[in-house]
């Protein structure tokens, strides 16, 4: 059918006239904000349907093969029974932020029975506009961004591979890039009798890497060369695919603003939220701006406050002492050595909270946890591609437990980073829904993980590394402010004023903490922003300022280095090496099924603060000693209070123990 007049329906369901022109940003009548859901058609078929067709009275066709949902607030067709060539994209639903996701299916076209698949997350801008192939962005790319764009789609072949998808990455015009983030616009299953390889792949990179920045040219036609001249490891390509990233990207100046602060909410009667940095209260902490972090607490009075104050505690100092090991390295460490790190870190907050709630006897959904999502910037020394010193290589750690979520806001964009632990999202991982079905459960937002609710080797956790190359605002929140998308609908209001110039970061946390009482208004809310730059561009002034680091360029000397291997302390190293079974065989509120875990309700009335906050910070200290390495610290407790010191081991993993002083 050709399209006459172009509109879309408000997603409110009680709207008294939910019909709007297309293009308008809420409804006349209601003033909901409205959802131009653009999706990518798959397949022949929807590659004949012309443009200005609307098929089966609901999806209007943009462009060729793009289809704009025009009463998104329906869901979509779904199949009984799910067809075979949309599990991979279920599977693969992990690598949300590169890889489409499958949202329905078109069904009863005129004249045809095939149903079209309907992808959603493809990367099509919010106008209807595909986004430019790497092909075509490739010559005004920077160095750093040629580099690594290489380097997402290699992180991006083995879990295709294992899949039998990996001519995905071999198809130019699939491969798109927003920005930094390289976005695959569907998936192409390889033929039974090909068998793909490094190979193949570099025989791909070959025609881009000839027009290179200068300064990486060399480096990656070396590393070209070897992918298609030889049997290569895949880990020896990654390793040297990972030192020309970070040598290019430490070419870039770097500046770090960071502020958090978290609110109480117009309703609820405490604030079970905790952040870092928070208001002025962290001022002079060592850490900042490297660490930001955000816990949202389960589990009501003496509980979610507890666990989430003392999950932000440990954390920190942890990080403190991972990042002290990794400045003392003569060389780089690996990425997959930080992220076990990182992961050893969150399993050790999970087990402290876990025998708390066994210490306490605590049951069902008495037992406290907490969600947390936390970012890392980690600065590593390293040779420059231009032969200087630099001291920082711009790296980005991101984990999340949970719904508190990231976002990388710049002028241009907005994306999510993280991917929420609920048993919506939990369906699709399984391949037993697509998405949108799993949405309409009654538990759809329920969580299926948190920190301490059952022990740290039932945890899936998932570290990712970033390279930051562009200015650009990274947020962290609780789903107070995350709920009902109010991020992506009003992130070009509240975030772009700091791009440019005009709106602190301390002011703009404010206004989205208003935002989510105003929008949201039933939760407590956090927030923590941390504005990265490497541009020249200047900050706006703020009395009182919080800590802001500038790494700048400067061009040292060459000085020759041997080279060591990485060793990281023994006591940093037990992180990676904690017997995490506490032994502890008691009833969990989430068992290995996953089964929804469900924040109760909170009386309304007013609860004053639990006074046992110092003993559970204490705890979290103790373990960042004995993982750290600040022995001065743990013999000074041990002298001042032995008896204190040795009931605090007794809580910790047995492993864990053996690193205590005997008791006096």
């Amino acid at each position: 059918m050709i399209s006459t007049q172009l509109i879309i329906y408000c997603i409110n369901p009680g709207c008294n006239s939910p019909i709007n022109p297309m293009g308008d940003r809420v409804c006349a009548s209601c003033q909901t904000p409205l959802v131009h859901r653009y999706l990518w058609a798959t397949g022949s078929l929807s590659a004949q349907i012309p443009p200005t067709t609307k098929v089966v009275d609901r999806y209007e066709v943009i462009k060729h093969q793009i289809w704009l949902d025009t009463q998104p607030g329906l869901p979509p067709d779904v199949p009984e029974e799910l067809p075979k060539e949309v599990i991979p994209y279920l599977r693969l639903y992990q690598e949300r932020l590169h890889l489409p996701q499958a949202y329905g299916f078109a069904s009863d076209l005129e004249g045809d029975t095939t149903n079209i698949l309907l992808l959603e997350n493809v990367p099509i801008d919010e106008t209807g506009n595909i986004y430019p192939t790497i092909v075509e962005a490739w010559e005004q790319a920077t160095a750093v961004r040629q580099v690594y764009w290489l380097w997402q789609i290699l992180q991006l072949w083995t879990p295709l591979s294992e899949l039998g998808l990996s001519r995905s990455l071999l198809v130019v015009d699939n491969l798109r890039v927003q920005g930094w983030c390289v976005r695959l616009l569907e998936v192409y299953k390889t033929p039974a009798d090909e068998k793909l390889s490094l190979q193949n792949l570099g025989e791909c990179w070959q025609f881009w890497v000839a027009s290179a920045k200068a300064s990486v040219a060399k480096g990656l036609q070396n590393i070209v060369q070897q992918m298609c001249e030889t049997e290569v490891e895949l880990e020896a390509i990654n390793i040297q695919l990972n030192n020309l990233l970070l040598a290019s990207a430490a070419e870039l100046p770097l500046v770090l603003k960071v502020a958090g602060s978290t609110d109480i909410g117009p309703v609820m009667a405490q604030n079970e939220d905790a952040c870092y940095p928070n208001a002025l209260s962290d001022l002079d902490e060592p850490l900042l701006p490297h660490l930001s972090i955000v816990c949202d607490g389960i589990g009501g009075h003496e509980g979610g406050e507890v666990a989430s104050r003392l999950a932000v505690q440990s954390v920190k100092l942890q990080i403190r002492a991972l990042l002290t090991e990794v400045t003392e390295q003569a060389v780089l460490v690996p990425p997959e050595l930080l992220q076990e790190q990182l992961e050893a870190s969150l399993r050790v907050v999970n087990n402290v909270i876990y025998a708390r709630n066994n210490e306490q006897k605590r049951q069902g959904k008495e037992r406290m946890a907490t969600t947390i999502v936390m970012a890392v910037q980690v600065p590593q020394r390293v040779q420059t591609s231009t032969g200087w010193q630099s001291n920082n290589t711009h790296e980005l750690y991101l984990a999340n437990v949970g719904d508190s979520r990231a976002y990388w806001i710049t002028r241009n964009y907005c994306q999510l980073l993280t991917v929420d632990d609920d048993v919506a999202t939990r369906e699709v991982r399984l391949a037993k829904s697509l998405y949108r079905k799993a949405l309409l459960r009654p538990d759809a937002s329920a969580l299926t993980q948190a920190l301490g609710t059952r022990d740290a080797e039932s945890l899936r956790l998932k570290v990712q590394r970033f390279i930051v190359e562009e200015d650009g605002i990274l947020l962290l929140c609780s789903d107070g402010l995350s709920d009902n998308n109010w991020v992506e609908q009003s992130w070009q209001n509240y975030a772009i004023p700091v791009l440019t110039g005009k709106l602190t970061v301390e002011d703009a946390v404010r206004n989205w903490i208003n935002l989510a009482n105003e929008k949201n208004g039933r939760d407590n809310t956090s927030v923590v922003l941390t504005y990265y730059r490497v541009s020249p561009e200047y900050l706006v002034p703020v009395t009182p300022a919080l800590p802001e680091e500038i790494i700048e360029a400067e061009i040292q000397e060459e000085q020759e280095e041997q080279e060591e291997p990485i060793s990281l302390t023994e006591s940093s190293r037990s992180l990676l090496d904690l017997d995490l079974d506490l032994d502890l065989n008691l009833d969990l509120d989430l068992d290995l099924s996953e089964e929804p875990f469900i924040s109760p309700e909170i009386p309304p009335t007013l609860i004053t603060k639990p006074k046992r906050d110092k003993r559970l910070v204490m705890l979290g200290g103790v373990l960042a000693l004995l993982v750290g390495g600040t022995s001065l610290g743990l013999f000074a407790w041990w002298q001042f209070n032995p008896q204190g010191f040795q009931q605090m081991c007794r809580q910790l993993p047995q492993r864990v123990q053996q690193l205590c002083p005997p008791g006096k």
